[in-house]
């Protein structure tokens, strides 16, 4: 690892100078041996406690005992995640405080199902010195069967290495704790699943193009018993613009009784500022026609040529949607248009699509996964086009199963990425944007989930007598 800062991310890559091992240490061969090398940029929490650190310490461990030492912390889900989940012990006398805020709560399911049941990849079934070929991954006892051997592979690693005489000469405890992490981490995911095994469903495994084993994902239909291993505090809030209080309770097995519900009466942003057209062109499923296809897609042309001078933003369902709306939009129009996904065909980023549109007077972002977490203020977008509703994938198997415990969780899904949806180009009291909705399955949606709409929108859905 070199010491050496780049500001480009993409030459730092080019030139090797990234932290790709993950575990902060590398095989090397020393003497003729292998052994595993601690990266020496790496400090100790007490080392950035005391304010001891070398120079150049490694940025992450920095900013993530930084975080730790300190009186208020800022944290993405995940990196705060982990910790509750894997390391609450070890960092336990930094994690006493009083309040948690969790922002963006509506998407909490989300990450806190990356942390319960488990994914397999099949580099660590090679560690472990086990067949693939010997486990069915489509049967749920299988699978707690193979991280039984994983487990078991791992603490028979961790007792050789810690009675080999290399060990006792000069202990590795980095790399034992390495393996202890991922001992505990198959232990734990058994533990889960055998604590109920019908909340469990065993996902379709992903195979390479050559149709070898990549990874297998076993995850819970409910999460709510796992949840409050991850809220702590005494206090937690939970922010967000689009969770109604009965569904977020079930989800997060919370007692209605113990939360408080703050839902904003009126919306701050004028009503003539955030109008919404629901145009009932066609209704978009798994059965529409050609024709059907076609007229939305010729609704979209009408719409940029009526908004020709400024920029704009159309949301669809998938990738496939977004090809097809490419394929048949107007030449001029197609001109205009920036695919925008979290990953890009060119290996461009989201933001540096986004960033290539700002310079675009004209342009318009075409996106499936773009529905939220993306801040499209002032001239960003003057207008946005829903061309399909956001349904949640059926043929997941965890979706099925998930509709079918809890009728309404699809429902609450796709309500609340639309009123995600709205909010991309609308993002101060002074910011306009219209939005025009094509897809007349919109209906359906907010009738069926009438009662979990946030009241800051009924002006703008016409439901001030509701």
């Amino acid at each position: 690892m070199a010491s050496e800062k780049v500001d480009n991310e993409r030459r730092a890559m080019r030139w090797g100078l990234t932290c790709d091992k993950g575990e902060c240490q590398e095989r090397v061969n020393k003497n003729g041996k292998e052994v595993f090398e601690v990266c020496k940029f790496k400090p100790t929490i007490n080392q950035v406690e005391e304010n001891t650190q070398d120079s150049p310490s490694c940025h992450y461990y920095m900013q993530k005992y930084d975080a730790l030492v300190s009186k208020h912390s800022l944290w993405n889900y995940h990196a705060f995640f982990t910790i509750m989940k894997f390391n609450k012990k070890l960092f336990e006398e930094y994690l006493d405080r009083k309040i948690t805020v969790f922002d963006e709560a509506h998407k909490i399911e989300d990450q806190i199902i990356q942390f319960v049941g488990f994914d397999i990849f099949s580099g660590q079934i090679d560690e472990c010195n086990l067949n693939s070929e010997k486990y069915d991954f489509t049967d749920l006892d299988s699978m707690i069967q193979l991280t039984d051997d994983m487990a078991f592979s791992y603490a028979k690693k961790i007792k050789d290495i810690k009675e080999s005489a290399a060990f006792q000469n000069n202990p590795d405890y980095e790399l034992i704790t390495g393996l202890e992490r991922r001992h505990d981490r198959s232990t734990q995911a058994k533990i889960d699943i055998m604590s109920d095994k019908d909340n469990f469903i065993v996902n379709n495994p992903v195979k390479d193009l050559n149709g070898n084993f990549r990874i297998i994902s076993v995850k819970p239909i409910d999460v709510s018993k796992f949840a409050n291993s991850f809220f702590e505090t005494e206090y937690q809030i939970f922010m967000s613009a689009t969770i109604d209080k009965s569904s977020f309770c079930e989800n997060m097995g919370l007692r209605q009784d113990d939360v408080a519900f703050v839902d904003t009466q009126k919306s701050p942003f004028p009503i003539e500022n955030r109008s919404i057209e629901l145009l009932n062109i066609r209704r978009l499923s798994y059965g529409s026609t050609e024709e059907d296809e076609l007229e939305v897609i010729k609704t979209i042309d009408r719409i940029m040529d009526e908004h020709s001078d400024e920029r704009g933003l159309i949301l669809t369902s998938s990738i496939p949607r977004c090809q097809k709306i490419i394929r048949y939009l107007s030449h001029k129009n197609t001109q205009r248009i920036r695919i925008c996904h979290s990953k890009n065909k060119d290996g461009k980023t989201q933001d540096e699509v986004i960033s290539e549109h700002a310079t675009d007077p004209t342009g318009v972002l075409l996106s499936s996964s773009l529905w939220e977490g993306v801040d499209l203020k002032d001239d960003l977008s003057r207008f946005q086009i829903i061309a399909k509703v956001p349904y949640p994938n059926y043929t997941e198997k965890r979706t099925r199963a998930k509709m079918d415990k809890f009728p309404l969780w699809y429902t609450s899904q796709t309500l609340t990425k639309i009123l995600q949806g709205f909010g991309r180009s609308i993002r101060s009291e002074d910011d306009w944007a219209k939005t025009y909705v094509l897809d007349t399955a919109v209906n359906n949606v907010f009738f069926k989930g009438q009662q979990m709409i946030p009241k800051a929108y009924y002006d703008v859905l016409g439901m001030d007598n509701v």
